[in-house]
Parts: C-alpha cells; structure tokens; sequence
C-alpha cells in the first residue's frame, strides 16, 4: 500500500465516527431545478443527520468549502464496466485501481452490468465493505445472463436460472444484467429476481434471430433496458443495430415505445459515450481533460504505442450523433425522470472508465437536456433504477451521506463535474487529488512476465 494511500484510509477512519459540518458554496439537492446557498450540512455516522437551522458545530470536524464550490449527491454509473481489455485476448475485471479511479471522480455507486469474474468484483467488493480498500458502493451485478457470458447455453433451464439467481443473491448480487438471451430465459431471470426484491437489466436487440426486442422485454416485467428503445421501430427482419443507423424519433413507432417505457416506469440507460469511443471521437465530449494515461503502468504505456491505430467503426459513429435526437426526444415525451447515466467502457487503454462518467454527462447535455436535469440522471434516478433511493441519490436528511465537491457549477457547465475537489462516501471524506496520486503507474502489467495474466499471447498478436 503506497504512503498516500494509507494516509487517506487513516484519515477515513478517523473521521468515520465523528460529526462533519460542510459550510459554505452552493447546494444542489437533486431535488429540485436549482442550486441554492449552502445552509450548512451535518453528517454524523455516515448519514446527513441536518440541513440548514442552527448547527452546533462543537467537536465536529469543518470543511468549509469556496464561494464557487458546490455540494451534489454522489453519482450513480449504473453500467460501469471493470472490465479492461488492453491486448485484444478478451476483458477481465480490473480491481485493484479502477475503484480508485471511479470515487476520485466523485463516482460513489457503480453497478457493472455484467462481470466477466464475478467472484473476482465480488470479493473487492468485500474489501471496500470492510475498509481494507477505497473504492464506491459496488452494486453487484453478478455474471451475464445470455450469450455474452463465456459457456452460455441457450438450453439452460428455467429451474438452473433460478438456483443461479439465487446462489448470486447469496453472493451479494443486487441486480442482474441480460445480454444476449432468449425470451424464456428472460422471463426466468425476471421472475427469480423479483422473488427477490431486486431489478434486471437488459442489453437487448430487436428480435433479430431469436433476440429478444426491449418492449417484449416490458411485457416480461424488466425493470431496465440499455441502450435501445426498442419497439416497433426495431423490426426483427434486422438486427437494432441496423435499426439505430435508420431511426428516425418523428414516427408513431417510436412515440409508442416511448409512451412504453413511461406507462411502464422502465429506466433507460442511454449510453450516448459509449458509442463515440469506438467512432470519431467528437472532439467535444472527448476533450482530453486530464492525462489518464499516467495511471498505466511504464510497461503497459510502451506495450500499447506498439498496437495499430485504432479502428473507426462508422456504424457506432452513426449511432452517436442519432442518438443525440433519441435521447432528446425521449425526454420531451416526458421520459426524463427513467434516464439513467451509464458510461459502458471496457476500456483498451486510450480512456479509463473511472473518468468517463464526465464524458457521458456532458454528451447528454450537449443533446438539449437541462444540466439540472442531467445532474438528476446521475444521482436520484440512478438510486431509484437500483432501488436505493430511500437511502441515496440525493442529499436530503435521514440518507447516506455520499457527496460530492466540485469546483464550478455543473448546472450551468456540466464539465465542472471533472472539478471534483472533496468526495464523501458514507460520511468518510476522501482526497480526489490523493487517491489519484496513490495509483499513478499502477494500473496493468509491469512486465512481460505479468502480461499473460492481462490477455497478451505474445508480443507479435496484441491488438485493440
């Protein structure tokens, strides 16, 4: 563990128990439009215990923050991938660095949609339960349910996913993520989770050869869907994807759809970011803000200069800017309370996963949304999408309290949420700028030797 490190654990500890009185700055509940004055925030065993009134500040420690420094809920990426596949030999989950890199960001919930080692995440999600590790609320999401799991059979039975779900469950799982999977397996899935009191979400398609469409989803009863509306919009003559590169959001087919989804209260995790790193890139969104490189290893650096250029898939391009109409027009049919921000980036070294959660909330702004109405996207709609927003999402008394200081305001730029200069996770008050510095250089293989373990065959077969 480095110094750094072990100063901020120490420093959490100590202040677990204590009061924290927050002062100064601005406001944004997640509860209403606006940002307000600062009236003054308690904490005390790791819940806001006051907002505002007479605070006595008397053996409690005080951060009082600038004029220009706002206080947010903690956000939510509700399809925050661990997962990193930096020599093109498959994705294994990464979890000694990325929770460090996600709660510096002022991520204070993360639910993976999919692990590729779920004992793996299960396990660092035990560490950071335990304060043997810094890192965000893990929600987890146990394996994928359908093909996208490595041995998936379409064959399996509806008993198998039941005693699946409940092994998970056992396990610390608090949702499922469906990705590639047939209608009676769904249903399986759906029917076992909600025995349980917790959600599904789902990477769906249209139909196409034995998919499954989103609003056949609906019908099954699942709670979340990623990536596409769906609908009549999507026919199964050919796959959603062909489908996205065609959509057009002024047709009677995606106003039914839309009207599904709200009837219905699913939560659509629209993903706009996603499909731009495998594009062009929009110089816009894809500002390099900060050098996320420094966090690799030496080795890794000099392995990946080494790999060819990246490929521009034109068809994800496409996607990109047309989903800037869907998302839009999902919203203004009343759908802005079911939009939830995931970031979806299994990266491949160029970006980190940690950092993306600024990029896809500035690439939903940039569809016409309010800023405030996206700072609700990443807070309370993603606790009411995992069913924690009795308890987080926005700062209110009685909740947890995980906050995050930024320096700026996001309701009039949201890129001031890449400002983050205080983060708190259950009271704990953390160092943005030291939890970076504590994993610089450390994040992938530091030799050959380690490389195998990461996915790289040999040094002639890497690729991205």
């Amino acid at each position: 563990m480095s110094a750094i490190l072990a100063l901020t654990l120490t420093l959490a500890v100590s202040v677990q128990d204590s009061s924290l009185v927050i002062r100064g700055g601005r406001l944004f509940t997640a509860t209403a439009d606006q940002a307000m004055p600062n009236p003054g925030i308690v904490i005390r065993a790791g819940k806001i215990a006051q907002i505002g009134g007479t605070i006595d500040e008397s053996g409690a420690r005080v951060l009082r923050i600038a004029d220009d420094e706002m206080v947010l809920p903690g956000f939510f990426d509700v399809h925050a991938h661990y997962a990193v596949d930096f020599f093109g030999g498959g994705r294994i989950d990464e979890t000694e660095v990325y929770p460090t890199l996600f709660l510096a960001n002022g991520v204070t919930s993360t639910f993976p949609a999919g692990e590729m080692q779920p004992e793996k995440m299960r396990d660092a999600r035990m560490r950071i339960d335990r304060g043997e590790a810094v890192g965000p609320r893990i929600f987890s999401s146990g394996p994928y349910f359908g093909s996208a799991r490595p041995g998936w059979s379409h064959d399996i039975s509806a008993d198998s996913i039941k005693k699946e779900v409940d092994y998970w469950v056992s396990q610390g799982a608090r949702a499922f993520k469906a990705k590639g999977i047939r209608g009676a397996q769904l249903a399986a899935l759906v029917d076992a989770a909600h025995r349980h009191g917790i959600t599904v979400t789902g990477h769906l398609d249209s139909g196409f050869r034995g998919s499954v469409n989103p609003r056949d989803a609906i019908m099954l009863g699942i709670d979340r869907i990623e990536h596409f509306l769906g609908g009549d919009a999507f026919p199964a003559e050919r796959s959603a994807y062909a489908s996205f590169e065609r959509l057009d959001v002024n047709t009677p087919e995606f106003e039914r759809v839309a009207k599904l989804f709200i009837d219905r209260g699913v939560f659509y995790d629209a993903t706009r970011s996603a499909y731009g790193y495998y594009g062009k890139q929009d110089p816009v969104v894809f500002e390099r803000f900060t050098d996320e490189q420094r966090f690799l290893t030496p080795y890794l650096r000099g392995a990946l200069q080494a790999t060819p250029p990246r490929r521009v898939f034109d068809q994800f391009e496409t996607i990109y800017w047309i989903k800037k109409d869907e998302i839009k027009a999902f919203y203004d049919a009343g759908g802005g309370h079911l939009i939830t921000i995931g970031t979806d980036h299994p990266s491949w070294g160029e970006f980190l996963s940690g950092f993306s959660i600024h990029r896809e909330m500035h690439a939903i702004a940039l569809t016409g949304i309010p800023n405030a109405a996206v700072l609700r996207m990443a807070t309370i709609n993603g606790a009411r999408a995992l069913g924690v927003s009795d308890r987080l999402g926005s700062v209110e008394v009685g909740k947890w309290a995980d906050l995050v200081i930024v320096k700026g305001d996001p309701t009039v730029d949201i890129r001031s949420t890449r400002n983050t200069r205080h983060v708190i996770k259950a009271g704990v008050l953390y160092d943005p700028a030291a939890l970076l510095a504590s994993v610089e250089g450390k994040l992938g293989p530091a030799s050959d030797a380690e490389a195998a373990s990461w996915g790289r065959r040999d040094r002639t077969n890497s690729s991205r």
